[in-house]
């Protein structure tokens, strides 16, 4: 990590920070570098979500009663 990394504290729950720390020593990697390559890869996903849904801007859009009702009439419920 760089030495411009930002500190803060984060609260786990003793089973999900013991999981951790044993990944970390296996890995041998900090249970820092751990959280902050989780983060980045859960940013990453937004993005991706983001960019699809920005291209499917212009597609109509379908209520849920809508929805429902099409799958009635298609026989699958």
């Amino acid at each position: 990590m760089s030495n411009l990394s930002k500190r803060s504290t984060i609260y786990f729950e003793p089973a999900i920070h013991q999981a951790l720390k044993m990944r970390a020593a296996s890995s041998d990697v900090s249970i820092s570098e751990l959280i902050d390559e989780a983060v980045r890869l859960l940013m990453r996903e937004d993005q991706e979500d983001l960019a699809a849904i920005s291209e499917r801007v212009n597609e109509p859009e379908v209520t849920y009663e809508i929805f429902l009702n099409e799958l009635k009439a298609n026989g699958k419920i």
